[in-house]
This record gives C-alpha cells, sequence and structure tokens, in this order.
C-alpha cells in the first residue's frame, strides 16, 4: 500500500479527524505566490495564512492545519503542520495585498478571522521536503481546504532536502517581469552574470520589443530598468499602457563581447522579428 500522509499524522499521535489541508495556491498579486511567500519569508507567510474568510469558518474548525504550496514546476509541497486557534477579527486596513485576494477582500467581506497559527515539531523534519497528490479531478483540485480523514493524500515524492527549481537554461526562460524579484537567487546570479539580447512580449495585446543588456548588471540589471518604471526609457514602451510583460532571451553574447557587438545583434534580431514594423522598437 502506497504511503500517505494520514499515516504520517497518526505515527505523531495526530488523528486525521483534527487536522484541515490547506493546499495555498492563490492568484498572485505582481511578484509574489504563496510558494515564494513561504520559501523567502515563513514570517509573512505564517501572517498570511493567519487571516481567513469569516463565511468559510466551519471549513477550517480544527486544531491542526496542514500547509501546502504549489511551486512553480508543478505539484503539492508540505511546508508545515500548525496548531490553529481562533482568536478573532482583524480589519481590513491590517492585511496585506496577498492575503486580501485570498479572503475575498474584492468581493466586500469582511472583517475577517484572525488565527493563531502555531508551526508544532512533527512532521516538521517533512517540511519543503514531501510531495503529495493533491487530487485528480477538477473540483478536488480546486477545493484548496479539505478534511484530512476524508481525503487521505498519497506521498509522491520525499526529498533529501528542499530544492529549487532548476535554472532552465537560456533557451528556456519565460518569465513576468513582475517575477523576477521573486526567482531563486541561484537564477539572479546567472542572469547578472550574462548579457545579450532579450525579447519583451505582453500576452494581452501580442505586442512585442527587442532590447539588449550590455551593461555590468546584466540581463537582471537590464529587466529591472522595466519593473521600476514600466518602459526603461524606451520610447515605444512609453507609448502603450503599462502591462506585466514576458520577458525571455534570444541570445547570449559572449563574456568578452563590447557593447557595440551586443548592439549588432540586437539590430539582427529587430531585422529577423520585424520589430521596428509590427513591434514596439522604434530603432
Amino acid at each position: 500500500m502506497p504511503l500517505n500522509f494520514n499515516m504520517l499524522l497518526q505515527d505523531e499521535g495526530i488523528h486525521p479527524d483534527h487536522v484541515r489541508l490547506l493546499r495555498h495556491q492563490t492568484g498572485k498579486v505582481p511578484g509574489r505566490t504563496p510558494y515564494t511567500l513561504w520559501r523567502d519569508d515563513v514570517g509573512a507567510f505564517q501572517r498570511y495564512q493567519s487571516t481567513q474568510d469569516p463565511t468559510r469558518q466551519a471549513y477550517f474548525d480544527a486544531p491542526f492545519w496542514a500547509a501546502f504550496v504549489a511551486p512553480p514546476s508543478g505539484g503539492t509541497l508540505f511546508v508545515g503542520l500548525y496548531e490553529v486557534q481562533l482568536i478573532g477579527k482583524v480589519p481590513v486596513g491590517q492585511i496585506d495585498p496577498l492575503t486580501l485576494r485570498e479572503v475575498g477582500a474584492d468581493k466586500g467581506i469582511g472583517p475577517y478571522d484572525q488565527y493563531d497559527c502555531r508551526p508544532v515539531l512533527e512532521l516538521s523534519e517533512y517540511v519543503g521536503r514531501l510531495f503529495v497528490h493533491w487530487g485528480d479531478s477538477t473540483s478536488s483540485f480546486r477545493a484548496w481546504v479539505q478534511r484530512a480523514e476524508r481525503q487521505n493524500k498519497e506521498i509522491v515524492e520525499l526529498t533529501k532536502v528542499f530544492q529549487e527549481e532548476s535554472f532552465p537554461g537560456f533557451t528556456k526562460f519565460i518569465r513576468p517581469l513582475s517575477e523576477i524579484e521573486t526567482m531563486p537567487i541561484s537564477w539572479k546570479e546567472v542572469l547578472t552574470a550574462n548579457r545579450g539580447v532579450y525579447l519583451l512580449a505582453c500576452p494581452k495585446t501580442r505586442e512585442h520589443y527587442v532590447g539588449s543588456a550590455s551593461g555590468g548588471g546584466g540581463f537582471l540589471g537590464r529587466w529591472r530598468d522595466y519593473v521600476a518604471n514600466n518602459h526603461g526609457g524606451n520610447a515605444g514602451l512609453k507609448s502603450r499602457d503599462p502591462a506585466d510583460l514576458q520577458v525571455s532571451i534570444l541570445e547570449v553574447s559572449g563574456s568578452a563581447a563590447a557593447p557595440e557587438e551586443i548592439l549588432a545583434l540586437e539590430d539582427s534580431w529587430k531585422a529577423k522579428l520585424l520589430s521596428r514594423t509590427i513591434g514596439l522598437n522604434r530603432n
């Protein structure tokens, strides 16, 4: 019989009847997901989790919550077992934007339930290492709060240590600009150390822009300019409404390439992609 999450709970003397399973998978506000929040700031993740919709109070009524998140690479990752107690209400003004999306602030719900969520030692050795199968059907996958005794999750993977997603390589790299600051540190190091030609594309309007990174900050340094002001100083991008552009890499230059060589590569890609006539490049 395959190992399952309820076996782990029972081994620790915790009955599944006393546990709710929470798979945090909220559609992000710019640059943040429950996964990156947990990865980069556990305290902020715990504050985010502790505020919930009061109209769904019965869903959360259990002494323990087992928290899971959805990494970009897929799957359902266990990130902690919490002892939980409802302690009161919290006004909208004290809730961060990601939590507001989670509890439905845009629907006019409130004030919100505030829980005391304290991580416990039980199952702590599995945090960031244990993956479960959440469900196959659309309805079960969307049901992000479930009762453990009714949903016995199969364990599908247990890694030796927490593993960040591996850098996909330059040819496969595609990322919204809003997410570049939440990328793993190892990704940032690679993108800072390399220069070349990149493509900005708007999924909403289907417009594209060819640019180059030739400075000391590499690709990442250049992309941060766009995040700062939505246009990076480019006339074509200034003429359009701000949007969450998707960035990818067209060509990586050699480490010894001079800035003028990178600009020549950029011109070549502009010609190939007709970005001066059907794109946003103005020169």
